[in-house]
């Protein structure tokens, strides 16, 4: 379509899909152990916190890595940052399932798994900005969300059922072909830019990177939703890694770990899907920010305390549908609140925060209880949302600037 001399092409969705390929790629390497950390533990002979580093290291990497990262994807562009990434995660990937029986070099391979995620998780907003519209944007960066709970939700049903007949290596070795298969398709079929923009001419530029970070943090809202992903991605990256330790002492197995996991991402995925473009269509981005965090309260507290396993299911669901439906629409709050400054920084700022909460997760597994509830830690999770909520009631809306595109 077009409007006043700018442009969207149907080519967008092509390099949309690739990008959300590999992104899926990248989650179901990340969580593959999740639940199946009793057994893997078994496997390598190692203890249930050593295979929770496994996705911890995904985390760990992303701190140091995040903003040198933003810079490069700002500097030199999605397409060719993003390809590097692409590669490292198919190169290691398919490294991770050949290393056997071997947990060091299963962890060496994992920790080049987690560089390569910042390339691909910081470039979520930058995608969208040199293809999409402004009022597609939140709604590209949605589908990015959805690829990106597929993935993990992929890794979380499937990979206790593929160890029930095939072994572990084999079923890491699975997972990296298909992530080289979908890093060599996003660097055949991307491209950095259309021919022409999708925005009016202006909208378009972005400042230069260390300017863009200093403006960013000169945003007293920004800093707030910073706060808010901090403990956002803490809370649903803590739930993932010890899925199966929080079910495991009432009484459940890693199948039933692996399908609830699902659930909760499945949620999400109808979350990330459903809600976004109602915020795009009402230009309202603090409202369903709200109303995403306040929802996923209840379920977060039927995951604590539900001894039945469908209640667990039905709060699972909610947590995830309501949560993670905040993701996209935050990503793309925090491109608007921080204009000029580039998407990939304020993105990659997000990612920052969000990673850094893998104290988080190191806190779930240290304040779980003697018989091995993860009871004190999910109090608390709880109370941190309820935090979020509070925040959330300080933020203003951006100007989205729509009275200039229409």
């Amino acid at each position: 379509m077009t409007d006043k001399g700018f442009r969207v092409y149907g080519y967008r969705w092509v390099v949309l899909g690739v990008f959300m390929f590999i992104n899926l790629t990248i989650q179901m390497l990340w969580i593959a152990y999740a639940p199946i950390t009793g057994p893997a533990a078994q496997f390598y002979g190692v203890s249930d916190l050593q295979i929770g580093l496994f996705a911890m290291s995904f985390m760990i990497a992303f701190i140091p890595l995040s903003i040198p990262v933003s810079w490069a994807i700002d500097t030199y562009g999605f397409r060719k940052t993003v390809s590097l990434g692409a590669i490292i995660m198919g190169v290691f990937g398919v490294a991770r399932g050949l290393a056997g029986a071997d947990y060091t070099l299963a962890l060496i391979s994992t920790i080049g798994l987690a560089i390569s995620q910042p390339f691909l998780l910081n470039a979520w907003t930058k995608v969208p900005a040199q293809w999409f519209s402004i009022e597609e944007r939140a709604t590209a960066v949605g589908l990015v969300t959805l690829a990106n709970l597929v993935g993990t939700a992929l890794g979380m049903i499937l990979t206790p059922i593929l160890i029930e007949s095939i072994s572990i290596p084999t079923v890491q070795l699975i997972y990296g072909s298909l992530a080289a298969f979908s890093a060599v398709l996003f660097v055949v079929f991307a491209r950095e830019r259309p021919p022409t923009p999708p925005c009016p001419p202006g909208l378009e530029v972005r400042a230069l990177m260390l300017e863009g970070l200093k403006h960013a943090f000169k945003v007293k809202d920004f800093l707030l939703y910073l706060a808010v992903s901090f403990i956002g991605l803490g809370l649903f990256n803590g739930i993932n890694t010890w899925i199966e330790n929080i079910i495991r002492p009432r009484g459940f197995t890693p199948t039933d770990a692996g399908t609830l996991g699902a659930v909760m991402l499945v949620g999400g995925l109808f979350g990330a899907v459903i809600i976004p473009p109602f915020s795009d269509r009402q230009h309202k981005r603090k409202k369903f920010l709200l109303l995403g965090i306040t929802l996923a309260i209840p379920g977060l507290i039927g995951l604590t305390f539900a001894a039945e396993f469908w209640l667990l299911l039905v709060s699972a669901f909610g947590l995830g549908f309501f949560l993670i439906s905040t993701s996209p629409i935050g990503m793309q709050y925090a491109a608007e609140i921080t204009f000029p400054t580039p998407e990939g920084t304020s993105n990659g700022l997000i990612q920052l925060f969000g990673q850094a909460s893998v104290v988080f997760v190191y806190i779930m597994e240290a304040l779980k209880s003697g018989d091995g509830s993860f009871t004190p830690a999910l109090l608390l999770a709880i109370g941190l949302l309820v935090l979020s909520a509070a925040i959330i009631t300080r933020l203003k809306d951006p100007l989205l600037r729509a009275s200039s595109q229409s």
